[in-house]
């Protein structure tokens, strides 16, 4: 509809059973952090979620959304699995593009852009098993279990800078 802005919806349903087998639980402790990141910015706009909290670093929510899509990408699809990928923001003439580039006005494809990557991981690494191992160029010898565990980190951290982003926007906090 033309004039309605938009906003970011509620995180996509998550959870799951705490008694479960050891990749049922990697699998919904990743979802549960994903869902924390996209729960972070619930309700607010693309203005408010390309704003920059933290002079004189770029980082923004939006940036954090455009950031992780990226990392989904790199971890499953091109470590994990050795695919060519071609990132979103990610640009070798511009190392920080998914925070120095968030652009309000793309809020909503970038917010859409990381909810389909998140599909697209699950799908990548659905048939193989937790001790799958690959050769990383950094780390020597990995597991897809170890992929998980990163990734849930990885999530962590930024989750934290999340929730700081988001309580200068309006106080929310939790």
């Amino acid at each position: 509809m033309v004039g309605m802005i938009w906003t970011a919806p509620p995180p996509p349903p998550f959870g799951g059973s705490l008694v479960a087998s050891e990749r049922t639980l990697l699998e919904g402790f990743l979802d549960w952090q994903r869902a924390v990141l996209v729960g972070k910015c619930t309700g607010l706009t693309g203005e408010q979620l390309a704003a920059r909290g933290v002079p004189p670093s770029t980082i923004s929510l939006l940036g954090l959304l455009r950031h992780v899509t990226d990392v989904e990408r790199e971890w499953f699809q091109h470590r994990v699995q050795k695919l060519p990928v071609v990132y979103s923001y990610k640009r070798p003439d511009a190392r920080d593009a998914a925070f120095d580039e968030a652009d309000p006005d793309r809020a909503e494809r970038d917010y859409d852009r990381l909810l389909a990557e998140w599909q697209a991981s699950r799908a990548a690494v659905a048939d193989m098993p937790l001790d799958f191992a690959f050769e990383d160029d950094l780390r020597g010898p990995m597991s897809l279990r170890a992929v998980y565990l990163h990734l849930i980190q990885e999530y962590a951290r930024h989750n934290g800078h999340a929730d700081i982003l988001r309580e200068q926007i309006d106080g929310r906090t939790g």
